[in-house]
């Protein structure tokens, strides 16, 4: 794992969330928030969760171990999620940019909601936040098929394509 990687997997990330928000703008409030049975229960709540986690792993990172995750009922709308999200991934450029190929090994200390102590390298907590985004974008499009929704793909070569293109 490299700064070139990293940045590159946050690049996708980022255009990733865009598709699910855009999917998730064209649904009725009460689609939005309906229980589907999932682990997250609903659309809004899964992507607040996937924000959620993005948000605490780069608390994690800058110093501080918030004691829990965001609350799913503090976004009403997409268009809350959405105003949070830009926050966070501003953050986030912001954080990546500090980054070196040599700090990605170093390792990080943190505690998790539950008062656990964890230590991992930066790069591996990365590639965590990554693929635990993915997992849940793809539970979010199973939700969205079964509310009868159109749902953008998310593939990693997909973005490949459309990144080359322009």
């Amino acid at each position: 794992m490299n700064k070139a990687d990293v940045e590159s997997l946050c690049k996708y990330n980022n255009w990733a969330n865009d598709r699910m928000l855009d999917c998730a703008s064209k649904l009725t409030t009460e689609q939005f928030t309906t229980d589907l049975q999932s682990s997250h229960r609903s659309v809004r709540d899964t992507l607040a969760h996937i924000l959620a986690a993005e948000w605490i792993w780069l608390e994690r990172w800058k110093g501080t171990s918030p004691p829990s995750l965001l609350n799913p009922t503090d976004f009403p709308s997409v268009e809350s999620l959405e105003t949070r999200w830009r926050q966070v991934e501003a953050d986030y450029a912001a954080f990546v940019g500090t980054l070196t190929d040599e700090s990605l090994g170093a390792q990080i200390t943190y505690t998790n909601t539950k008062g656990e102590q964890w230590t991992y390298p930066l790069g591996q907590m990365l590639q965590h936040v990554m693929n635990h985004s993915t997992y849940h974008r793809g539970q979010v499009t199973t939700m969205l098929r079964q509310l009868g929704a159109s749902v953008n793909p998310v593939d990693l070569l997909v973005f490949m394509d459309v990144k080359s293109e322009n």
